[in-house]
C-alpha cells in the first residue's frame, strides 16, 4: 500500500442548467476530497485506500463502486443504515469557481468512530493523508486525532490539506483550531492561496515560509489556482505555473487532484520532503499543475482526473 487517507466520500451535485424560476437541474458526480486525492494517485499508479462512511442507500453503494473503478482499495470503508450518505450541492460562477452548498446534518462521513477504521490499512502504507472535514464534528474529529497519532506512531508521512469549508464548520474558531492543529501534524502541506490568506492574513510566499517556520511541516505547496503553485522546502522554493489557455468547466477537485499528483511524484522520487532539490520540486509541481489545470476542463472530481499519457503530451 503506497497511500491511505481518511475522510469524506459524497456526491457533489453540480449545476447543469436552471428554469425559468431560477430552479437548478443539476449532476451528479463522485467526490470528497480524499477521495479526489487518491483518484489520482490510483490513476497513476500508486496503490491506494480511503477509510470512511457511507450510508447504506444508493449514492453510498455507487460511491463504493466507483471507488473500485477508480483503483481504490475499500476494505476500510464502513457502510451504515443508520444515516445517509453526505451530499454536497455546488453552483458555479461565470469562472467555473465554485459556491457549496451541504446536506450533513449529520452526514454518514462525521458518523465514523476510530474502533470502527480499519487501522491495518495505515500499518501497510507508506503515507497517511487527512484533511479537515473530517474534524468538523464528532465522532469524527476523535477518530481523525487518534488516527493520525496512530499513523505518526507508526512512522508515516503524514500529508495535509486545510480544504476551508466555511458552511461545513459550526464555529469558525473551532475551524482555525482544528485546522492548525492539522497543520502541526503534517510533514507535507498543500494549500490554497486563498486559505493562507484566510487564516495569516500573508502571501503565498510568506504563508509558505511562515508554515515551515512554525508548524514544524517539512515541505509546502501553496496552490493559486490559474497562477500555478508556489513551493518551498528546507532547502529549496519556486513557482511553477498552471498550463495556459485552458477551457475550465468545473474547479472542483482540481487542488485535490494537484496534491495527489504531487505526492505520487514524490513518492517516484523516493526522497525525504525536506531534502527535495529545486529541480525535484519543480518536476512535482510542474506535473501537479499540469494534473490539476487538466482536471478543470472535464466535470467533477474522482471522474476528471487526467490521464498519464494527457499531461506527459
Amino acid at each position: 500500500m503506497d497511500v491511505v487517507a481518511l475522510g469524506e466520500l459524497l456526491i457533489d451535485f453540480t449545476y447543469v442548467s436552471a428554469d425559468a424560476d431560477g430552479y437548478p437541474t443539476m449532476a451528479a458526480h463522485p467526490g470528497g476530497a480524499p477521495a479526489n486525492f487518491l483518484a489520482a494517485l490510483a490513476k497513476y499508479g500508486a496503490k491506494t485506500a480511503l477509510l470512511g462512511k457511507v450510508g447504506a442507500d444508493t449514492f453510498g453503494k455507487l460511491l463504493l463502486q466507483t471507488l473500485q473503478k477508480a483503483g481504490i482499495e475499500i476494505k476500510g470503508m464502513v457502510v451504515t443504515d443508520d444515516v445517509f450518505t453526505t451530499l454536497a450541492f455546488v453552483t458555479l460562477d461565470e469562472n467555473g469557481d465554485r459556491e457549496f452548498a451541504f446536506s450533513r446534518k449529520p452526514g454518514a462521513d462525521t458518523c465514523i468512530t476510530f474502533e470502527e477504521l480499519d487501522t491495518s490499512l495505515i500499518d501497510e502504507a507508506k503515507v497517511f493523508h487527512f484533511g479537515p472535514l473530517s474534524l468538523t464534528d464528532e465522532p469524527a474529529r476523535s477518530a481523525t486525532h487518534k488516527a493520525v497519532a496512530y499513523a505518526k506512531n507508526k512512522g508515516k508521512l503524514i500529508t495535509f490539506d486545510p480544504n476551508l469549508r466555511k458552511p461545513l464548520w459550526k464555529d469558525m474558531d473551532a475551524c482555525r483550531e482544528q485546522t492548525l492543529w492539522g497543520l502541526s501534524q503534517a510533514d507535507v502541506v498543500k494549500i490554497s492561496d486563498e486559505e493562507v490568506e484566510y487564516f495569516f492574513g500573508l502571501s503565498p510566499e510568506e504563508g509558505a515560509k511562515y508554515i515551515l517556520e512554525n508548524f514544524g511541516v517539512k515541505l509546502v505547496f501553496v496552490t493559486c489556482g490559474a497562477k500555478g503553485c508556489f513551493f518551498q522546502n528546507a532547502v529549496a522554493k519556486g513557482r511553477e505555473t498552471a498550463l495556459p489557455d485552458i477551457q475550465v468547466v468545473d474547479t472542483t477537485g482540481a487542488g485535490d487532484i494537484f496534491g495527489g499528483s504531487a505526492v505520487w511524484k514524490l513518492l517516484q522520487l523516493n526522497t525525504a520532503p525536506e531534502a527535495l532539490t529545486e529541480p525535484q520540486l519543480r518536476e512535482i509541481v510542474s506535473f501537479a499543475c499540469k494534473a490539476a489545470s487538466l482536471s478543470t476542463t472535464k466535470a467533477g472530481g474522482v471522474s476528471s482526473v487526467p490521464a498519464l499519457t494527457e499531461i506527459l503530451r
